[in-house]
């Protein structure tokens, strides 16, 4: 008789709670608590991703689900507005990258996020179609030898940057040919086995793939063929069980994917994903999305990435076949708050959050209200009304400090009241704070325009390291050693700079990727910050996130907003109130980092 343990080479196992650990596919293991079978399952699904920061189509990418680039394409403003930008994205976010020398859409790409290689396209109008080939290192872009039919065909590129392929495509008329590149030249290689543009493409110049595309014969037809490229020639494969053009493909020849895409003659985007086994096709999870996603592709048949796409995104959608299910980062509405107000001050954490002070119209309210990660109450009222004033510290231990105009009132709140302290040392209000109650940081602010910094040790304020830039309605997080500052407004002009504090001094650093501007929110620490809202000019949904050296995005809020200060971590942080008036002031949000957990199923009997 066969059993499990003649089958998998071990017993199934007694536990009384389930594993959480990486465990193989398939093991089963018997829950003494909940008396049942269970096992770890493989799933497959699209998560959406954080957006690029620029909606663009006709993109070229490359890399891998963690570590991609998009490169080039249209952002159809004005209409065939060619880009020469590009972006990195690091898993959570894109951050800007080096800019191409050559704008264009519709290159073929390959390589990895830091050895990436971009070879022709099309710019226009009036179009030309492109033969420059760009290296890029991580850092910055470099021109390459040409290669030598210019050609556009959105998805297409195989390979690595000293060992690719460019494939068929469209200059006025529809191509067949293939070149290769040896990282010095380009030479010609197997014809492709029918006249194809549009189409994806996968795996290595030796071990080539071909998937999908537009065939002028029969006319508009997008039938799905399949080829495959063996170093010298192409072999025609099977269909895809949905045809289309301008899909997302990657993988390698025995193990490729493509989603999306466009169909003719119905004329209609899917977002169709089927996988390859180096046989056939088989369909999986579809992308949340359809659209023709053309050459914005990163990864592998279990962590691909699609992004982008027309007409003009900034979507970002990330595709997994594991024994994990992964819940993507997301905002989500909290509950409403008491008494809506802007300009307010925030402290605690996202299931311990207070906030206090601010305006509402014709009024600034004394009152704080708490929160307990689902509703908001009513607490004991400050001292006196602080309206762009700052906080620090948790709901049990918390600071708050400043307000117009030129306050230097602080008060410490016990958890039920708001008591006198030590005066800051410099009034102001529209400023940024951070830390705790013993040891708090307030810096910046207005009137005038301010580069002090104040460090409290529980009693009274010092002075500490002045910013480098004077600003206000800047936002801030970190603690009174490890501080950041990020945009505010120097006077002339909203501005993006950033610097970090080591408890002596501010210095620069990167830049903040979301421009010049001024009260949004902001939370978590110096390495694993997260900024949301303001004024960029107008109020925005965009959020970003920082990791001790770079900013990238992260999924933007429901609602836009501004004039709220922010509580929590970069993985679980809220925002309450602010403004404009409706419907911001009423509302609060919550945003959930990535999670993953295993896939774990009860076994029944059918």
């Amino acid at each position: 008789m066969t059993t499990y343990r003649k089958i998998h080479g071990r017993a199934i196992q007694a536990v009384t709670t389930d594993p959480s650990e990486s465990v193989a596919e398939g093991q089963v293991w018997y829950n003494t608590t909940s008396d049942t079978f269970k096992s770890v399952v493989s799933t497959t699904a699209w998560a959406s991703g954080a957006a690029l920061s620029t909606a663009k189509h006709g993109v070229a990418g490359s890399g891998t689900q963690t570590a991609a680039l998009s490169a080039g394409g249209n952002t159809e403003s004005p209409p065939s507005a060619v880009s020469a930008t590009s972006e990195e994205y690091n898993g959570s976010g894109w951050a800007a990258g080096g800019t191409m020398g050559t704008a264009r859409n519709g290159s073929g790409s390959c390589g990895t996020q830091t050895a990436a290689l971009v070879y022709g396209g099309l710019t226009g109008p009036p179009s030309v179609y492109k033969t420059e080939t760009e290296l890029y290192n991580g850092t910055s872009w470099s021109e390459q030898p040409d290669i030598s039919t210019a050609r556009y065909n959105f998805g297409n590129g195989v390979g690595t940057s000293t060992a690719a392929l460019y494939f068929c495509g469209w200059n006025g008329a529809n191509l067949n040919n293939t070149e290769e590149y040896d990282g010095s030249s380009w030479t010609n290689g197997g014809v492709y086995p029918t006249i194809a543009r549009d189409l994806g493409g996968a795996g290595t110049q030796t071990a080539g793939l071909g998937m999908g595309g537009y065939m002028p014969s029969p006319a508009s037809a997008t039938p799905g063929l399949s080829c495959t490229y063996d170093g010298s020639s192409w072999t025609a494969g099977p269909s895809m069980n949905t045809g289309r053009s301008q899909l997302a493909t990657g993988g390698t020849q025995t193990a490729g994917i493509g989603a999306g895409g466009y169909r003719t003659p119905t004329t209609a985007v899917t977002g169709v994903t089927e996988t390859f086994d180096g046989t056939s096709f088989t369909e999986t999870a579809d992308l949340g999305t359809a659209r023709r996603v053309y050459g914005a592709r990163s990864g592998t048949t279990s962590a691909f990435l699609a992004f982008a796409g027309s007409p003009k995104s900034a979507l970002t959608e990330e595709f997994t076949s594991s024994a994990n299910v992964i819940t993507a980062a997301a905002w989500a509405a909290g509950g409403n708050v008491v008494e809506g107000r802007a300009n307010v001050a925030c402290l605690g954490i996202q299931t311990a959050s207070m906030m206090m002070g601010g305006h509402t119209p014709g009024a600034s309210p004394t009152g704080s209200e708490s929160y307990d990660g689902t509703s908001w109450s009513e607490g004991n009222n400050l001292l006196v009304a602080q309206d762009y004033a700052a906080g620090a510290g948790t709901q049990a231990a918390g600071l708050c400090f400043g307000g117009a105009p030129n306050l230097t009132e602080t008060v410490e709140y016990d958890g039920t009241n708001w008591s006198e302290s030590g005066n800051l040392s410099v009034g102001r209000a529209v400023l940024a704070g951070c830390g705790t109650q013993t040891a708090g940081l307030g810096f910046g602010g207005y009137t005038p325009i301010r580069n002090n910094t104040e460090e409290y040790d529980g009693s009274s304020w010092t002075t500490g390291g002045t910013l480098g830039t004077a600003r206000y309605a800047l936002m801030g997080f970190g603690t009174q050693t490890a501080g950041l500052a990020a945009g505010g407004d120097d006077g002339p002009a909203k501005v993006a700079n950033v610097e970090e504090y080591n408890g002596t001094a501010w210095s620069e650093v990167n830049n903040f990727l979301g421009g010049g501007g001024t009260y949004g929110a902001g939370c978590g620490t110096q390495t694993a910050g997260l900024v949301f809202g303001g004024s960029f000019p107008s109020y925005t949904t965009a959020t970003y996130g920082y990791d001790g050296t770079n900013w990238s995005t992260r999924p933007s809020m429901s609602i836009a907003g501004g004039r709220s200060q922010g509580s929590g971590t970069n993985t679980a942080a809220l925002m309450a109130s602010g403004g404009p008036p409706a419907p911001r002031r009423a509302a609060s949000e919550e945003f959930t980092g990535e999670t993953t957990a295993l896939n774990v199923k009860t076994l029944t009997q059918s």
